[in-house]
């Protein structure tokens, strides 16, 4: 359950709905679209909503500006480093404000620096009241979260 939403009862097209709505997704390997913009990339969630062309554009802008890529608008993904690839999967994740955020490994392929901004980056959006489910082997990003869940051969083991 979600919000009271039973989410494994929903019929497939309003679980779509639901993703949109309630989820971003931040991947290990960015996902990024290689032959589309650093702001057409993070403008991809907002694609299936109603919003207006502008909309999206003053949306995906801010967001990137937010985390430090502004004037990287028009970039294409290869013409960025591996923490700006990053920050653009990250910023294509909030751009819609999901109240749940899913990250598998999100510093993995960061430099420490990098990853250590990340993960005040969740700190902030969580104490923002955002939900942020993360994945990580890192022992210092796990010790940075308010709750820890370890898995052991697919099973809670504490």
């Amino acid at each position: 359950m979600v919000d009271e939403i039973p989410i494994y009862k929903l019929p497939l097209e309003r679980l779509a709905d639901f993703r949109r709505e309630y989820l971003g997704f931040i991947f290990q390997s960015f996902q990024l679209i290689p032959y589309l913009t650093v702001i057409e990339n993070v403008m991809l969630p907002l694609a299936i909503t109603e919003r207006s062309n502008r909309e999206q554009v003053q949306m995906a802008g801010g967001i990137l500006e937010r985390m430090g890529l502004k004037g990287k608008e028009k970039r294409l993904p290869d013409q960025l480093s591996g923490g700006e690839q990053e920050r653009v999967a990250i910023a294509r994740a909030l751009v819609n404000s999901p109240p749940i955020l899913l990250a598998d490994e999100p510093t993995g392929n960061l430099d420490s620096k990098t990853g250590k901004e990340i993960i005040e980056l969740f700190r902030s959006l969580n104490e923002g009241g955002q939900t942020i489910v993360m994945v990580t082997h890192n022992p210092e990003n796990a010790g940075n979260s308010s709750r820890t869940i370890f898995l052991k051969d697919g099973r809670i083991a504490s």
